[in-house]
């Protein structure tokens, strides 16, 4: 969020401290020095198109699921970002999505040092259906944070049966 967000995006992080062993599940993920404890929100408005999206992010820990209800009411699509040290993590989120009925993209967030996959490969540990668009990505950078928005939008207005493309070279 913090890589796309027009404004100082609020974060609910807090350091870690030994309070969250047995809570947090740090394997492999040696480096990590705080955690999400709430949700996370943003801003990335698209001048020529006269369009605000509000980005809303919430962890994906069980104890955070009594969030998700609330944050998705009203809206358009959703983006499961997915780390593939840990995909077995992203299964609620996908089964959530795909129950609701919410137009959702995989993005899968390309950490240093850990495996590539093919979105194929991706998409299919996750047995996602064919609709259901999987991108690589570094959150971590603007223009690819912007890219998967751009193409979470298109995705919803094609399942909407809006006009596609939308968001085609739009600037940010």
């Amino acid at each position: 969020m913090g890589a796309v967000s027009e404004i100082t995006p609020l974060r609910t992080e807090a350091v870690m401290t030994a309070a969250s062993e047995g809570v947090d599940d740090l394997t492999l993920l040696f480096d990590k020095k705080a955690t999400t404890v709430g949700m996370d929100f943003g801003r990335i408005t698209f001048p020529q198109l006269n369009t605000i999206l509000m980005l809303f992010g919430t962890p994906g820990q069980t104890r955070f699921w009594f969030m998700w209800d609330e944050l998705t009411r009203g809206a358009l699509a959703a983006v499961v970002l997915v780390d593939t040290r840990r995909l077995d993590e992203s299964f609620p989120a996908v089964d959530y999505f795909e129950r609701l009925g919410l137009p959702f993209l995989v993005a899968v967030n390309e950490f240093d040092n850990a495996s590539r996959y093919d979105p194929d490969e991706v998409s299919s540990a996750l047995a996602l259906p064919a609709t259901v668009p999987v991108m690589l990505c570094d959150a971590r950078k603007r223009a690819d944070a912007a890219g998967v928005l751009g193409r979470l939008v298109d995705h919803a207005l094609i399942r909407s049966h809006a006009p596609a493309n939308l968001l085609q070279g739009a600037q940010l």
